[in-house]
């Protein structure tokens, strides 16, 4: 389509504009900057292949803390401590964060993060093992705020396990919920997809849940529990 003086709206070389909403989501994830602890940790889940969440998806996960006073708090995926980091910046001075990896030495490059931090040993709980066996040993309705960032294939399971943790007001968490948009694509239909879906359905048919779906990151699935 042309303009009035005959212009394509179109860069010159014919370099593609982003989309509306596309620019919208990179201004979004540009707008955060990361102490110089957190870019360090940032920096060894980097060079340790540990991946970790966007400085945008971080600051949105302290925000969320921090309006649900939360003291209590469960991670399932420390990486090497990034998303701790931001989780804990926004709990209560006195909150534990109980963090679940099965690789022992990502969990020890987050209890380095911790301590440069200077972040007590009293204020986090790490536990090395499998997210499916240990949340099944954690009390009923005792936690603030559940966070997942884990194998998309196990959101089902880490989703039933996650809002029986919860207190009433607590905040339920899944990232990886768009999966590079293949979550939204008709034609998608493998394994992670499938999950990931189906991980949605349970949190949107659950009538105790208002969920809300955020474009940070490789996308945010938040529920709040009545």
């Amino acid at each position: 389509m042309t303009s009035s003086d005959g212009s394509t709206g179109q860069p010159e070389g014919g370099e593609q504009r982003p989309s509306r909403a596309d620019a919208i989501v990179a201004h979004a994830e540009n707008s955060i900057s990361e102490d110089a602890l957190t870019a360090a940790a940032r920096e060894r889940a980097d060079d340790s292949g540990a991946g970790a969440v966007t400085p945008a998806v971080g600051a949105l996960l302290s925000v969320l803390a921090k309006v649900a006073k939360a003291k209590a708090v469960v991670e399932v995926g420390t990486g090497v401590g990034v998303s701790g980091l931001w989780l804990l910046s926004g709990m209560r001075d006195d909150g534990v964060l109980t963090t679940i990896d099965v690789e022992p030495e990502h969990q020890r490059l987050a209890k380095q993060a911790f301590v440069e931090a200077g972040i007590g040993p009293s204020r986090t709980r790490l536990i090395s093992g499998r997210a499916q066996e240990v949340l099944t040993k954690l009390a009923d309705e005792s936690y603030d705020l559940v966070f997942i960032d884990a194998d998309p294939a196990d959101q089902p399971q880490f989703v039933v396990e996650g809002v029986r943790l919860l207190r009433s007001g607590g905040v339920i968490v899944i990232h990886r919920a768009a999966l590079g948009g293949r979550a939204g694509d008709a034609s998608a239909s493998d394994r992670d997809v499938t999950a990931v879906r189906e991980a949605a359905r349970l949190i949107a048919e659950d009538e105790r849940l208002t969920p809300v779906l955020v474009p940070l990151g490789d996308g945010l699935l938040a529920a709040a529990r009545d």
